[in-house]
């Protein structure tokens, strides 16, 4: 985000009428002398203004002296019309789209707040991606245009589409579906995207908070969301409050939208309180790894766009590989891993390193150098898996709610229409209910009317049929028919599987995955790619991948799947320490440090007794490009 006059940036980030704004102003005595200052340097000195206020000394001592729960100390709290956790392409749009209904309406005064737990906008968002620009040509229609002076610059058009399928040491050709047809689309990187959104967000008025995770969801009396609080900070590895410690910050709105990708910490608690799957299936999940290489200008191909199925993946596990070729000489190149898969042996990151040693992509990375990791989880469901989408006083938007489409490898044009269709029922009902409680009925109803619901209910088929007895090779010819034949019009709809937590088999009923090691050019070890991921989290911290008895979930776990979760997760976060002074005769042990906040162990852990919640706001990974 570009640096800009500190009094400007707070008269456009902050309500002239909030508490906020009286403390920033008393923090900055001196503005007038201080024209131009980067963001990395006014954003602590308004977590002291009153983000995140800081407890008196004396408030320590008695805390201290008492044992007294911090929570308990009084929190700073904020009166806003919409807050909305996340700041990915839905809830960005969401903020846009409300702030331009508003500034046309001539009331500039609405407050639209945007919390982020990233440090800065983008920072944890990883995507293939090749955009369908249609919503954002509907929310920014001169987002390209050579007459913007502030356009998105960063995209390469798409040119050419590949399919194959690959066994071990070939590629076969395939025939492309109709779905993933890319004509008219862009290659992109999501995270720098992301950045610009945000950007023009403040331009319109939304205030943007990055680095402050929104921990908590806030009820009224009635059990209506009235808002949501950060974390608090300055909180040992012990559970005690340190020195440092500092309470968080209450959010008051009206509406709250959630828009916090897959599997958002806060959109599963309220999807259980208010049952908002009662009429739906379980979602679905699969685990992206992706990497940013700079290759050779003369394997660089602008605008090719390569799929693969097939090898490394074993035919009961679902999934398939990307290499897109955009900007200068870079590739984006990764493997999506169903999160059903039955094998506890089955390692998704050391599938992704075996599959860059395969001649289709292998011949491209040679040569070149690796400058960016990345992973994150992805909602698979699809049609069957939409829950109800509003809740009382307030929604869910973009992958919190599951809008993918998996067979056209796509979703940031459908998480932003539905950030925006949430947005303008979000500002009608607040215009026709000025006090009480906000249902976002109207919100059902468009999206059940948009091309959201028309797009994945024609794909409603595709992959679930990859759960029958012909696994890999019968979804590819299900598919087939779907796509050229039926057309989503057949009058049945396939259902989901059981839970991926639930599909792991058990260790010794499955075959022992040997992985190669790696080589250090193509392929690496997962610690060098951690470290590329820009991670980074504060140690003497509550460990944020919350397990009540770390003994006793090995006890369930090692017998039976022998180390699952050291395989399944892509950080090296979870390990088994060799330990003669256990019975198991070893350790489990969490190194959330590491974490990527991919939440795959949220989702894949058999016993389901890891529970991922926010760390303090701002750490996590630092993506570039991805």
């Amino acid at each position: 985000m570009a640096s800009r006059s500190l009094p400007a940036a707070l008269s456009r980030r902050i309500a002239p009428s909030s508490r906020l704004t009286q403390l920033a102003l008393c923090a900055f005595p001196c503005t007038a002398h201080r024209t131009q200052l980067p963001r990395d340097s006014y954003r602590p000195a308004l977590r002291i203004a009153g983000q995140r206020r800081a407890i008196s000394s004396t408030a320590r001592t008695r805390l201290a002296s008492v044992n007294d729960d911090p929570r308990q100390i009084e929190r700073e709290a904020d009166e806003v019309d919409v807050c909305i956790v996340g700041g990915g392409p839905a809830g960005l749009s969401a903020a846009i789209k409300l702030k331009q209904l508003a500034n046309e309406a001539g009331n500039e005064d609405f407050r639209v707040l945007v919390l982020e737990k990233a440090g800065e906008l983008g920072d944890h968002i990883v995507s293939g991606n090749v955009i369908e620009p249609s919503a954002l040509d509907e929310l920014l229609p001169d987002w390209r245009s050579e007459d913007n002076p502030n356009r998105y610059e960063h995209i390469t058009p798409a040119k050419e589409d590949r399919m194959r399928f690959l066994t071990k040491n070939s590629a076969i050709w395939m025939p492309k579906p109709p779905q993933m047809n890319n004509h008219g689309n862009y290659i992109i990187s999501l995270n720098q995207l992301v950045k610009w959104l945000g950007e023009r967000a403040e331009e319109v008025g939304v205030e943007v908070y990055p680095g402050f995770a929104a921990s908590e969801i806030l009820y009224n009396h009635e059990g209506v969301v009235k808002g949501v609080a950060t974390n608090d900070l300055g909180i040992g590895r012990d559970g005690a409050p340190k020195d440092s410690f500092e309470r968080g910050m209450e959010f008051h709105a009206r509406v709250t939208l959630l828009g916090e990708g897959c599997h958002g910490s806060l959109s599963k608690q309220v999807i259980k309180k208010y049952d908002l799957r009662r009429d739906s299936q379980h979602q679905t999940y699969a685990l992206g790894i992706k990497e940013i290489w700079e290759v050779q200008p003369e394997k660089f191909q602008s605008g090719l766009i390569s799929h693969s199925m097939g090898y490394p993946l074993p035919k009961d596990t679902y999934g398939g590989g990307w290499m897109y070729h955009f900007g200068d000489n870079l590739v984006s190149i990764g493997l999506v891993t169903g999160l059903d898969y039955p094998n506890p042996w089955l390692a998704p990151y050391g599938e992704f390193q075996k599959m860059k040693h395969h001649p289709f992509y292998r011949d491209v990375l040679e040569g070149g150098k690796c400058i960016s990791y990345g992973a994150r989880t992805l909602v698979e469901g699809g049609f069957q898996s939409i829950p109800k989408c509003a809740f009382p006083g307030g929604a869910l938007i973009g992958d919190t709610a599951g809008f993918l489409n998996v067979p056209k490898i796509k979703g940031t044009h459908t998480a932003m229409r539905s950030g925006m269709l949430a947005a303008e029922a979000t500002w009608d009902a607040l215009q026709g209910s000025p006090e009480g409680t906000v249902f976002l009925y109207d919100y059902e109803d468009k999206l059940r009317n948009s091309s959201i619901w028309s797009e994945l209910k024609q794909v409603r088929n595709m992959r679930p049929s990859f759960h029958t007895p012909l696994g890999l090779y019968g979804g590819v010819l299900y598919s087939g028919l779907e796509a050229y034949l039926f057309r989503g019009k057949s009058p049945w709809t396939l259902k989901h599987g059981k839970p991926d937590y639930a599909t792991t088999k058990t260790a010794d009923e499955c075959k022992k995955i040997e992985y190669p090691k790696p080589d250090g050019q193509i392929s690496f070890d997962i610690l060098t790619s951690v470290s590329r991921s820009g991670t980074n989290h504060e140690e003497d911290q509550p460990v944020h991948l919350q397990v009540k008895d770390w003994d006793a979930h090995a006890q369930k776990e090692w017998p039976k799947y022998k180390g699952v979760e050291n395989r399944f997760c892509p950080a090296g976060v979870y390990e088994y320490v060799e330990d003669d002074s256990k019975e198991l005769g070893v350790r489990f042990q969490i190194n959330a440090q590491n974490c990527v906040h991919c939440k795959t162990c949220d989702i894949k852990v058999p016993d389901q007794d890891i529970n991922w919640v926010t760390p303090q706001g701002g750490e996590g990974p630092k993506y570039v490009l991805t």
